[in-house]
């Protein structure tokens, strides 16, 4: 005996790729990062059909989801559930690599430093980081082809230099920038980070980076912890003067070095 479906006819099966874009929402609406983009990279033109903001949004959804080239947003953002890149469906076809880098020049010309104090107060406040031990380290990023010695915006504002120095994949032949990264112990959320020409010495980048810390923890008591680097007369005596405390690890010969490393 044959049972008659009652399923309609023109029943199709659709089928949408969410991926963890549900939850990166959820994170960053959290964060109110879509308000502080608009603050601090506001869109002038009102022709503009996707602004500043929502460019960047993508390109940060990117980042976390697929890593993909500039010229492939657009692709990429197809290949989601409609809406879940922040950008309505009708509006996409605007989302060339052309607005995007539009977006990218206005975000270099803002004060990103602002942008990204209010970033980590939101994200401390919200999510309840403590910022009470913050690790500090830097490390050298390798590129290949030819660069300018540093970009200068229409404000003024210079980008680093990619440039040779001291190499810590042991690549000397390769032009490099020095990317500085602290965290906060607890759950190694990033608190601060920034990059800086690629010649330049670890040992000189502490002070700033501490004063920058001191003004996003409101105070000067954290716990400072960071590589031998850290230990020189200006950086322990400028910490130690306006009250922070630290922790850094010397040894005291090579002697000593060796045989640490050998224990490791």
């Amino acid at each position: 005996m044959q049972v008659r479906s009652s399923r309609p006819a023109d029943f199709a099966l659709k089928t949408e790729r969410l991926g963890p874009l549900p939850l990166v929402n959820h994170f960053l609406e959290r964060m109110g990062l879509a308000a502080l983009l608009e603050k601090h990279v506001p869109t002038g033109d009102k022709r503009c059909r996707v602004p500043h903001a929502q460019a960047l949004g993508v390109l940060v959804r990117s980042i976390v989801v697929e890593r993909e080239p500039i010229y492939r947003a657009q692709e990429t953002v197809v290949g989601f559930a409609s809406g879940l890149f922040g950008v309505a469906e009708e509006d996409i076809d605007s989302l060339g690599d052309d607005r995007l880098g539009r977006a990218l020049d206005r975000l270099f010309e803002a004060d990103r430093a602002a942008l990204l104090t209010e970033v980590v107060l939101a994200v401390a406040k919200r999510f309840v980081v403590q910022l009470k031990r913050l690790h500090n380290d830097s490390t050298s990023i390798s590129f290949c082809g030819q660069y300018r010695d540093g970009r200068v915006g229409k404000s003024g504002r210079r980008a680093p230099a990619i440039t040779y120095g001291y190499s810590k994949d042991h690549r000397p032949d390769l032009k490099q920038l020095l990317f500085i990264l602290t965290t906060d112990a607890d759950g190694g959320v990033p608190v601060q980070f920034r990059t800086a020409d690629g010649n330049t010495n670890d040992s000189i980048t502490h002070i700033e980076t501490w004063s920058t810390l001191r003004a996003v923890a409101g105070r000067a008591d954290f716990l400072y912890v960071a590589d031998s680097k850290l230990c020189s007369h200006d950086n322990l005596s400028f910490i130690d003067r306006a009250g922070g405390r630290f922790v850094t690890v010397l040894p005291r010969s090579r002697r000593e070095d060796k045989h640490f490393r050998k224990l490791l």
